[in-house]
């Protein structure tokens, strides 16, 4: 819909509908990460009964399952940009996210040894993905 809409000269409709969708794809995966925040174990479970892993899964679904709506605004808005073949700044907030999960969370275990830490600097990688992307889409970057 973005690519057809910026086809017909409609740059204002395509970023109703890149922002509409992202905010629909917020809401879903929010939804499902609150879930797993408040219920970890019911997921886990299925997995596995083992103690130590319901232990770090529950740890991790309560610290980084309430940021997973930005994965949801990342995402609609990175496939938003692919409609309008700019894919650019996008890549460059899968990148970053990586970046800051990769060496934030090392960083963070190495300063503090806390699997907490490291969660909470997934969830930053999550955050800048989705601020990235929406940042670039909002101002229009996406459309040059």
């Amino acid at each position: 819909m973005v690519g057809t809409n910026l086809g017909a000269g409609r740059g204002d409709r395509a970023l109703h509908i890149a922002l509409t969708g992202a905010g629909l794809a917020f809401v879903v995966t929010e939804t499902v990460g609150l879930a797993a925040a408040f219920f970890p174990e019911a997921w886990l479970y299925l997995f596995s009964a083992e103690p130590a892993m319901v232990a770090t899964g529950s740890s991790y679904l309560r610290i980084v399952g309430p940021f997973y709506g930005f994965v949801g605004i990342g995402l609609a808005l990175y496939f938003a940009a692919e409609g309008a073949g700019r894919l650019f700044w996008p890549v460059v907030a899968g990148f970053l996210r990586v970046a800051i999960a990769l060496g934030g969370g090392f960083m963070a275990l190495w300063l503090t040894g806390s699997i907490a830490a490291l969660f909470a600097a997934l969830s930053l990688a999550l955050v800048v993905y989705a601020v990235t992307t929406l940042a670039a889409v909002k101002t229009g970057a996406w459309l040059r």
